[in-house]
């Protein structure tokens, strides 16, 4: 790759700069689960979901400081990770709305580790949190898989702020 033609340094990236050029990278979307210390289950819609190591099983998720369950993630030594299918946007809309219970009428069933894991998904993982970064104005939860439940079918996927499908 050449650098020719960058000379100096850039102006600075504007936050706008920023989101688009990372909604350029397609994901997949994910609702992250957790239970407080009253036993309430809770989630929310996550696309910053990546496998991490093979060996042991490693992924992490990426919450920003302002969302309301970051305490009770931080709190929790298990979480889960629900990977949504393409039909599946209305559940990934629900679980990114705030001021509302959103395992209201959810089906859904506690791991071995009591993490909620919703039915219907893809994959359902339960995690353990083995170290937590803070990394700007977000929390990295680096967790190993203790558990997953896996299914056929095609994932929910967001690209360029969009939901997409993919093609056969």
């Amino acid at each position: 790759m050449s650098s020719e033609g960058f000379g100096g340094e850039a102006a600075p990236l504007t936050n706008e700069e920023f989101r688009r050029a990372c909604g350029r990278f397609a994901t997949g979307i994910t609702i992250a689960t957790v239970r407080d210390a009253q036993g309430t289950a809770h989630g929310l819609t996550v696309n910053s979901f990546t496998s991490v190591s093979l060996d042991p099983p490693l992924v992490s998720i990426c919450l920003g400081h302002a969302v309301s369950l970051i305490e009770t993630f931080r709190a929790a030594t298990y979480f889960g990770i629900n990977v949504l299918a393409e039909d599946q946007q209305a559940l990934s809309e629900r679980f990114a709305r705030k001021g509302e219970d959103r395992f209201e009428g959810i089906e859904w069933q506690p791991g071995a580790n009591g993490v909620p894991l919703i039915a219907g998904v893809l994959a359902a993982m339960e995690c353990r949190t083995v170290e937590r970064v803070r990394a700007g104005d977000h929390d990295i939860f680096l967790a190993q898989m203790v558990t997953a439940r896996v299914v056929e079918g095609k994932p929910l996927v967001h690209f360029a702020s969009r939901y997409r499908h993919l093609g056969e």
